[in-house]
Formats: structure tokens, C-alpha cells, sequence
């Protein structure tokens, strides 16, 4: 009686462990269906030559990936991107942290304008650089008047065309769009710092820069890391905005990683170049935020 009841108990046990992968089981093999199915199929179709003109579906070895360190092209496309990511990263971090701290102090209706604020975010990229195209138009934007009534009457920028002013118009909008994202993350991360340590910081006499960078920047590090990843992911990606305001223009002159490959692919139909190309992309932002991780990890054991 007691071996059948040892038995039984056991057998619930491993009933009950085995559930919950059973429960799981349907969500996982969906997320690997649609994330690592494209990724293994697109790594195949690298190793053939399928474009429009002819499909070979035969081995043929690297060739589509020595294309690539001789394409000019994607190449400044790379550098475009990151362009655009090393200057609206930081202006995004350092507006969201700002407002962060604007809105931690009560004010009457705070809460009214912290939902008006995050609105740019909601909205779609689409929609956004449509906006911000007619308010750039040399003719009859917005922008271009203000500047002509307070400067100069025959003052006349066209921003989405000209090499010098396309790249302030792309990051104005981006920017603008994005910067609500990263206030809301630091917004809510401030909000729950101990405020008993930053009493005990004011009565020792600490400062306000001393309090935020030793108590307060250290409590939010997790989450900013985070919000950084997110938002530097999303600007390797770009497409929408750009696409919308320039089409990559003048010329390719802000043609990004996305918009190169969107040309390459559904424009030209170079399907095997441009696999080998998505896959050299995935392995290096997966190594990047792989590494990106481990780092969070040290900074957070050696804060602990």
C-alpha cells in the first residue's frame, strides 16, 4: 500500500511538472515557426541563386556573401544607419531623461500631460513622416514660413531634398516621435527610486547632480538599458520614416539598411543577395545585444 501510494505521489509530480511544458508548448512552437523559420529559410536561399531573371536552386557556396564586402552601396547604407542611430539615441535619451524629471514633480494635471506627451509615440511612422514632410515643404510648410516671418522674407529650404538639411529634417522627426518612448520607460523607473535614500542623501547635504548620478541614475540603470536596446534596434531597422520623408534621398544619401534591402528585394528581386545579406544583419545584432546583455549583468553585479 505504501509502494502504490509512494508511486501514485511520484507520478503526480512529474504529472504536474510535465503540464506546464505542455501548456507552452503550443506558444513556442509558434514563435519558432514565425521567428526561426524565416531566419533558416532565408539562410538556404543564401546558398542558392534565385533573382528574377533565372532560379538556381543549386549549392553555390559563398558566392552571395563575397558580394558583399564589394557593394559601395550597402555599405554607406550601414554607415547612414548608424548615423542616424548615434545621433538620435542620445538626443532621445538625454530629452527623455529631462522630462523624466520635469514630470516627477507634482504640478496640477500631471497626469493629463503625461498621456498628451506619449502621444507622438502611438502614432504610426507612416502617418508621422507624412506630417512632418508637409510641415517641411519649402513652399507651403509651416516651417519655412516661421523662419522667412521672423528672419528672412525669401527664405526658401527645401529640407527633404537638400544634402545639408535632409539629415536635421529626418532626426527632427525621429526624434520627435520617439523621445515620448524613452521618457515614459525613465518616467516610470524614477518614479519607484527609494526616496528615503535620496532624503538621507539631501540631509547629508548632497546636491541635486550628486543625488541623481550616485543614487538615482544607478536605481534606473536596468530599465535605461533596456529602453536604449529597444529604441537602437528600432533605428538599425528604420524604414518607415525615412522612406516616407525621402525614399532614401537625394539620390541614396539617406538610404538606410532596411531601405537598401527593401530595393535589393521587392524592388530588383535579387532574392538570394538579399538573404545573405538578412542573415549577416541578424547574426550581428544578435551578437550585439547578446553582449549588450552580459554587460547589464556586470554593471548590475558590481552595483550590487
Amino acid at each position: 500500500m505504501t509502494i502504490a501510494t509512494d508511486f501514485g505521489s511520484r507520478g503526480g509530480i512529474l504529472a504536474e511538472r510535465n503540464l506546464k511544458y505542455v501548456l507552452i508548448a503550443p506558444a513556442v512552437f509558434i514563435i519558432l515557426l514565425i521567428g526561426l523559420y524565416p531566419i533558416l529559410h532565408s539562410l538556404v536561399v543564401s546558398f542558392q541563386d534565385v533573382s528574377a531573371l533565372f532560379e538556381n536552386y543549386d549549392f553555390v557556396g559563398f558566392m552571395n556573401y563575397s558580394r558583399l564586402f564589394g557593394d559601395e552601396r550597402l555599405w554607406y547604407a550601414m554607415l547612414h544607419t548608424l548615423v542616424i542611430t548615434a545621433i538620435a539615441l542620445p538626443i532621445e535619451l538625454v530629452l527623455g531623461l529631462l522630462m523624466a524629471q520635469l514630470f516627477l514633480d507634482k504640478m496640477p494635471f500631471r497626469q493629463v500631460m503625461v498621456a498628451l506627451a506619449i502621444i507622438p509615440s502611438v502614432l504610426s511612422p507612416v502617418v508621422v513622416g507624412a506630417g512632418w514632410r508637409l510641415m517641411f515643404d519649402d513652399r507651403y510648410g509651416p516651417i519655412n514660413a516661421v523662419i522667412r516671418l521672423l528672419f528672412n522674407e525669401r527664405f526658401s529650404l527645401p529640407w527633404v531634398v537638400d544634402p545639408i538639411a535632409v539629415y536635421p529634417a529626418l532626426l527632427i522627426t525621429e526624434v520627435w516621435q520617439w523621445t515620448p518612448f524613452m521618457f515614459l520607460m525613465l518616467y516610470a523607473a524614477l518614479s519607484n527610486v527609494d526616496q528615503s535614500l535620496e532624503e538621507a542623501a539631501k540631509i547629508d547635504g548632497a546636491g541635486y547632480w550628486s543625488i541623481f548620478f550616485k543614487i538615482a541614475l544607478p536605481a534606473i540603470w536596468p530599465v535605461m538599458a533596456i529602453a536604449l536596446i529597444i529604441r537602437a534596434l528600432d533605428l538599425v531597422r528604420i524604414f518607415d520614416i525615412v522612406w516616407v520623408l525621402t525614399r532614401g534621398g537625394p539620390g541614396t544619401f539617406t538610404e538606410t539598411i532596411s531601405i537598401y534591402l527593401y530595393q535589393r528585394g521587392f524592388r530588383q528581386f535579387e532574392t538570394s543577395y538579399t538573404a545573405a545579406m538578412v542573415f549577416v544583419i541578424v547574426i550581428v545584432l544578435s551578437v550585439l545585444v547578446i553582449w549588450c546583455l552580459r554587460r547589464m549583468e556586470m554593471t548590475g553585479a558590481k552595483s550590487r
